[in-house]
């Protein structure tokens, strides 16, 4: 075999080798996404069927915290973010307010922690998500916004809330135990999506009777409460 035979030997040698690698690999391709594809759908699937429901501003769910009296013609939902400076003014005008409208209205908190914004809004909610599970859900909430200013710029926040905890006579134990149940993280999260899906862009929102209040301050409040009622 001369030098040019030997050459056009190796050549052809070099393309069989080469169709063959990509037959393989589109054979690979192939399995590949008749096995990915399914994989991937389920897990959507699951996510989403796992995931917690979410409800309107004109719900009441079972896992609600709601104060005052549930039969009360109104309904004020407020999506709050406990480290925001705003929904704290908000928390305290509803609570200077409260006397006045607490026959007519019930008030039902739901999170929306903006955590971009605010580093510790998220354990926040958990601690107040826990909270509930002893039934101090409002002692905690009220809590949180009250003292706002001191952890706010806190780089770890548990020893204080901790401290919160133990004055409302909270067992810390459990109260660390709940906050790792994945059902309390659902639930926030699950606000959020809601809130979401009802328009809220940013914290408070608050909505009388499923309509978004623009301004929410005492008179707003009063007015609209007031509307809803007659």
């Amino acid at each position: 075999m001369n030098k040019r035979d030997e050459q056009r030997r190796r050549r052809e040698e070099k393309q069989r080798a080469a169709e063959k690698s990509q037959g393989t690999r589109k054979l690979l391709s192939r399995f590949g996404l008749f096995f990915v594809l399914p994989v991937i759908a389920l897990i959507t699937v699951y996510t989403l069927l796992n995931q917690a429901p979410t409800y309107s501003p004109i719900q009441i769910a079972e896992n609600d915290h709601l104060r005052g009296n549930r039969d009360a013609p109104v309904t004020i939902v407020v999506y709050a973010d406990f480290q925001c400076p705003a929904c704290a003014t908000e928390h305290e005008t509803m609570m200077r307010l409260w006397p006045e409208i607490n026959e007519d209205a019930h008030l039902i908190f739901r999170h929306f922690p903006i955590t971009a914004a605010h580093p510790n809004t998220w354990t926040a909610s958990l601690y107040a998500e826990a909270a509930g599970r002893q039934g101090r859900f409002w002692e905690m909430h009220d809590a949180l916004f009250q003292t706002q200013s001191l952890w706010s710029g806190m780089r770890s926040v548990e020893a204080e809330f901790d401290s919160y905890a133990l004055e409302l006579n909270i067992d810390l134990e459990q109260l660390h135990a709940d906050m790792l149940d994945e059902s309390i993280v659902e639930k926030i999260r699950a606000d959020q999506r809601g809130g979401n899906a009802a328009g809220v862009r940013g914290t408070p929102a608050v909505f009388i009777e499923g309509r978004q209040l623009a301004r929410p301050n005492r008179a707003r409040i009063l007015e609209a409460v007031a509307a809803a009622a007659s």
